[in-house]
């Protein structure tokens, strides 16, 4: 098939408040219609048959990536309780094995759970749920095996490694928690929309039609989850929405006691709560733009005392809670920080590196302990763990990822900043070889997200060196609707603000070119919200962009959120508005970027999809691909839909590095033409 396949055309209006729409390719929202899968399978077909004559390319990449990658590696062994915990992975194994043992020496004594044997006869496998018993004995697991995140969730007794006959079916990625007698385990359930909306309380040893129902969340903007403190003393549920947050307590020793209300929800107001000895700390925006820490008395858990005052521009991110002092995420200026707390009040920025970088709490099971295990990594230095010592501040490495017969000495990171339109610089960080000039001649690819206040610090990725030795350069910028400068940055690129999120996209271009970091092959690359981003932007600008790739990307705004029977449709609006009333309409009907296309050429296009993701349709991507098609029948456009996934993709290694080496093909293949 060397002709791009053409998606039929069927009449369908759908009656909007801008006017009346028409939509040629409504029909493919129905998943039960032989005709849907068939396009669908017609769209990979092409796409196999694109790739065909550069399969020696693909090969190459694949081979580079396997090559930089240590195949037998372990993580280092962590303490909890009498047991030291890790997880390794096997040269021709696709997925980790996890296992523990009494010493750090013997942590691969005790097999806990080999994910190559579960996912055996699947063809897509995530593990979601990992949870040892407080009494140390048993083993909470659940898993997905389509990529529809509907888990299901079984009991392993460590001792014989065998499941208990206990099988609680359509569970969520919302969390587990034990009591204090291991006896119990709460866990969180979705409704039909898939929104984690119910805890349930299930005694080990019966059926799961016995399990008492906790806590239900009536509201379809908020989700559930659920977690059990650090200080295994107490269990958390937390309810929120994308404004307002509300948690409730449950003794752990006391699991079938009534649930305690931490504070009442206010609109605009969000908090997360955590034990930390005779108090509990609060992370909250009341009163705190960029959020406070507050600290309450375990009696009286709805009484707030200002404990760490927030700092405009400054978003405190997280506190974690251990016996003897707290860790503090925040982002500063576009950049992560760790800072220990001590009870007094004393703050210390834990220092890791000087390069803009991602720095994050690793696996810190234990409460009573007197040093904390960092994750740090950059453009140009992959993930490391570091152990630093609370009392002298010492920092030791423990684990730095190896990358095979690569100096990363060849590398060069450095961050610029672009004006946006109005006025404000936006974060750009920027890596490439150091034998690539800087003179306006190399390609470039960049990544970019910008929504739900989720930030995207740089990280090392051993598949982006194969663009690197090519002579590319490879951006990240940081527009407005992430978080790393703040709420306010937030606010900025979301609702009534969103299409800054594209503008800054853009001006992180044009910077690129202007400052010669690049030439004028640029290729955009986004997935999920980032995917919308692609498409507004080649819709913005259909010539800035030599090529594009929009990975299972939300294309259909307007259609999806004015649905609210479709998954997670009501609990968005706050993020994008409701299109089915003003000013919403207008505007989120001026970016969608199937609302958009034109019969213009646009930058060649691979776009991706999985038939089962619960968060980006799979409809969307097709029917943006078949608009496309049909408006703009010059532009080459490439869909891949994983028929066995979601909205994660692949999740083999193997599988991913095979995939990710596909797409780095595209780019090459699109941009030299």
């Amino acid at each position: 098939m060397t002709t791009p396949p053409v998606a039929p055309r069927r009449p369908h209006q759908h009656a909007r408040i801008t006017g009346d729409i028409s939509d040629p390719y409504a029909w493919l929202v129905n998943k039960d219609d032989p005709a849907t899968i068939s396009y669908l399978e017609v769209e990979n077909t092409f796409a196999d048959r694109w790739f065909a004559p550069h399969q020696a390319t693909v090969d190459a990449i694949f081979a580079e990536i396997k090559a930089r990658t240590k195949e037998d590696d372990s993580a280092p062994p962590v303490q909890k309780g009498k047991y030291w915990y890790t997880t390794r992975t096997v040269a021709g194994s696709a997925y980790a094995i996890h296992s523990r043992g009494l010493t750090r020496d013997t942590a691969e004594a005790i097999l806990l759970l080999d994910e190559n044997v579960e996912a055996d006869g699947h063809d897509y496998f995530s593990l979601n749920a990992f949870d040892i018993s407080t009494d140390e004995k048993s083993l909470a697991w659940s898993s997905d095996t389509d990529g529809s995140e509907r888990y299901t969730l079984r009991f392993r007794d460590i001792s014989s490694q065998t499941d208990l006959p206990d099988v609680l079916t359509d569970t969520t990625w919302g969390g587990t928690a034990w009591s204090s007698d291991s006896q119990y385990l709460f866990y969180v359930t979705p409704d039909e929309a898939m929104r984690p909306h119910q805890v349930w309380r299930h005694a080990i040893g019966t059926n799961q039609s016995a399990d008492v129902l906790v806590f239900t969340e009536p509201d379809e903007r908020f989700f559930v989850g659920i977690e059990l403190s650090r200080s295994e003393q107490w269990i958390i549920i937390e309810s929120a929405s994308k404004t307002s947050s509300e948690s409730w307590l449950i003794d752990a020793s006391e699991p079938i006691s009534e649930m305690q209300l931490v504070a009442e929800r206010q609109d605009d107001v969000e908090y997360t709560v955590d034990h930390w000895g005779d108090s509990f700390a609060i992370v909250t925006n009341l009163d705190a733009h960029d959020f406070q820490v507050c600290t309450a008395p375990t009696k009286e858990p709805s009484v707030w005392t200002t404990f760490i005052s927030h700092t405009t521009g400054n978003r405190i991110v997280h506190f974690d809670c251990f016996a003897d002092f707290g860790v503090m995420q925040r982002w500063v200026d576009g950049q992560q920080q760790l800072y220990i707390v001590q009870r007094n009040g004393e703050v210390k920025n834990i220092v890791v590196a000087s390069e803009p970088h991602e720095v994050e709490m690793d696996s810190n099971p234990e409460f009573k302990c007197s040093s904390v295990r960092i994750n740090m990594q950059s453009l140009v230095t992959p993930p490391t763990i570091l152990d630093y010592t609370v009392a002298d501040s010492g920092m030791a490495v423990l684990k730095c990822v190896d990358v095979p017969d690569v100096d990363l000495r060849n590398y060069v990171a450095t961050r610029s900043w672009a004006i946006a339109s109005d006025g404000t610089r936006i974060p750009l960080d920027i890596v490439r070889h150091r034998d690539t000039p800087a003179d306006g001649t190399a390609p470039a690819l960049l990544y970019a997200y910008g929504s739900y206040e989720l930030s995207t610090p740089p990280w090392f990725s051993t598949a982006r060196l194969s663009l690197l030795d090519r002579g590319w350069v490879w951006a990240l910028a940081h527009p407005r609707g992430g978080g790393e400068m703040g709420r306010g940055w937030y606010l900025d690129g979301k609702l009534l603000n969103k299409r800054n999120t594209f503008t800054d996209t853009i001006a992180c271009a044009r910077s690129l070119v202007a400052t010669k970091i690049c030439g004028e092959k640029i290729v955009l690359r986004g997935g999920s919200a980032g995917g919308l981003l692609v498409g507004a932007c080649i819709n913005f600008e259909p010539t800035l962009f030599h090529a594009a790739v929009a990975e299972v990307p939300f294309v259909d705004v307007v259609s999806s959120m004015s649905d609210p029977d479709l998954p997670l449709t009501i609990t968005e609006w706050e993020e994008w508005g409701d299109p089915r009333v003003e000013p919403w309409a207008s505007y989120m009907l001026s970016y969608s970027p199937y609302d958009n296309v034109q019969p213009v050429k646009y930058p060649a296009l691979y776009v991706t999809a999985g038939l089962n993701d619960p968060r980006v349709s799979y409809h969307e991507p097709a029917k943006w691909v078949a608009r496309l098609r049909h408006d703009s029948p010059t532009t080459l456009v490439i869909m891949k839909c994983e028929m066995g996934a979601g909205h994660g993709g692949p999740t083999g290694r193997y599988e991913r590095w095979r995939d990710e080496a596909r797409t780095l093909t595209f780019v090459l293949v699109a941009t030299s033409q």
